[in-house]
């Protein structure tokens, strides 16, 4: 199997790592309800293993900031921000209208503490694209975040708060996104399907499955055509026939796109023997994603996503914990709080099945051409240029309630690695436009409330592209998506 990308001038793959991982002790403690597929559980079974493998003490382990109400309506609207924060298990049945207007009862179900769990994971990985803009670190990782159905206005398939949007805005690169989750990572890619600054690539179970979307047609539109790259696979794929395409997708996209910054989302549902999925990749031919990705030396934030086979996700974030580090670990556990649920091996890694791979050489070849084919049209594009600070733009005077705020976005997330003490070496950013007029179709009523400029340093650094013309709301009859986006199937999941 091929091994490495093309490592740009930061040095060879060996190198290692400055790596920042988010983690909040909470986060296992929130409950979708009984029988749901999604168990934030595994986050916390994942840590205890980050922990037992002493990979913990070669990163700098942070508790997140929670996304406050305005962070989170840079991409959502205002009324459903604000109906997330109220809503409650006790309060649902008064809300009906509300709940099925915003996708939430279901699939998605209000359970206590939903909208902490929503500022959580979302500040994860938030804060991730914040260290990484400060080159504080190398490779930011938050496996509670990933959750990518999410939409502007509403739920979809157990995500509420699409954290991976909200990062990508946070960053100040030019980002590539990549989704290795066994469903199509839609909301990400209906936010950003007009734009050329985000180019997303996502690799998905396709057919009747949900959410029905990510046809190898669906390219993108306007000036985000040819950005949107969609590679549908059928069941039982293994590592050979994934890295087929995977290697040689991904290493023409960083030829063609060269991106400032790289976005992996490793939901583990796409291994064999998930609870929800059809895949049959191993935990090693997964992590080979990320190794690949890691060996270009770009800034890399690590997210989860989803996976419903929860020791089995574990095992998978923790292996790709070691490969963010450069660290390769004993398959043999050691002894944990949650040791038992790894039995009767107690071993790291887990075999693949004998299912049938339904993706033929032939097909496979057919979708790696087409690709290819459709990168190679983006090599004669315009560059799109870049900068961190527009052309005549001032700052205003920072006062103290201003100076409170901007701590909020630059160092105030915890480094427990350093006794609880703030992250020192504060970096102001530089006022950024992340989006251009027309990268997305506005509704500037919708967000008239949200879209005056504070006179605060502080809005404009967390807040960047806050004004009118920036945050995405990419129309569903834009896209053109050959599915219907809003088909449902039996599995709505992640």
């Amino acid at each position: 199997m091929e091994t490495g990308g093309n490592s740009l001038a930061s040095g060879a793959d060996g190198v290692k790592r400055k790596v920042f991982y988010f983690y909040d002790p909470e986060v296992g403690n929130y409950y979708y309800g009984q029988g749901h597929p999604m168990k934030p559980h595994r986050i916390r079974m994942t840590h205890a293993l980050l922990a037992h493998y002493g990979l913990l003490q070669n990163m700098h382990v942070v508790k997140p900031v929670s996304a406050r109400d305005k962070d989170l309506c840079r991409f959502h609207a205002d009324d459903y921000i604000s109906f997330l924060k109220s809503i409650t298990p006790e309060t649902q049945q008064d809300q009906l209208r509300q709940l099925k207007r915003f996708n939430v009862g279901e699939d998605c179900p209000v359970f206590d503490g939903l909208y902490n769990f929503c500022q959580t994971y979302a500040g994860g990985s938030v804060g991730g694209a914040v260290k990484l803009n400060h080159d504080y670190c190398d490779i930011a990782i938050n496996w509670a975040g990933g959750l990518h159905h999410a939409k502007k206005c509403e739920a979809s398939g157990f995500c509420y708060v699409n954290d991976i949007v909200l990062s990508i805005l946070e960053l100040l690169k030019r980002v590539l996104y990549v989704d290795i989750d066994i469903h199509h990572g839609d909301g990400v890619e209906e936010a950003f399907y007009t734009t050329d600054r985000v180019m997303t690539v996502s690799f998905h179970k396709f057919g009747d499955y949900f959410p029905g979307t990510g046809d190898i047609r669906d390219i993108g539109y306007s000036k985000g055509k040819y950005y949107s790259l969609n590679v549908p696979l059928d069941d039982g794929i293994d590592d050979e026939s994934y890295q087929s395409l995977f290697k040689p997708i991904m290493a023409k996209v960083m030829e063609v796109f060269r991106p400032g910054a790289v976005v992996l989302q490793c939901g583990a549902d796409s291994l064999s023997g998930d609870r929800l999925g059809c895949f049959n990749l191993s935990i090693k031919g997964h992590a080979e994603c990320v190794k690949y990705m890691r060996s270009f030396n770009v800034p890399l934030l690590l997210l989860g996503g989803g996976g419903y086979t929860i020791r089995n996700v574990a095992r998978c974030w923790c292996y790709e914990t070691g490969v963010a580090l450069g660290v390769e670990l004993e398959d043999k556990m050691p002894q944990h709080e949650y040791y038992e649920y790894f039995g009767p091996d107690y071993t790291l890694h887990v075999a693949p099945s004998n299912m049938e791979n339904k993706n033929t050489r032939q097909l496979l070849d057919e979708i790696r051409s087409k690709l290819l084919d459709n990168l190679s049209k983006l090599q004669h594009a315009p560059s799109v240029q870049f900068q961190e600070r527009p052309p005549d733009t001032e700052f205003p005077e920072a006062d103290e309630d201003q100076e409170d705020d901007d701590r909020r976005s630059d160092d105030s997330d915890v480094d427990e690695t350093n006794g609880g003490k703030p992250l020192v070496g504060r970096v102001k950013r530089e006022l950024h436009d992340v989006e251009s007029k027309d990268m997305v179709d506005i509704k500037e009523s919708e967000r008239a409330n949200t879209r005056e400029m504070d006179a605060s340093f502080a809005d404009i650094s967390i807040n960047k592209g806050a004004t009118s013309g920036s945050a995405p709301d990419v129309k569903q009859e834009q896209q053109g998506n050959s599915n219907n986006p809003d088909q449902k199937v039996s599995e709505m999941n992640l």
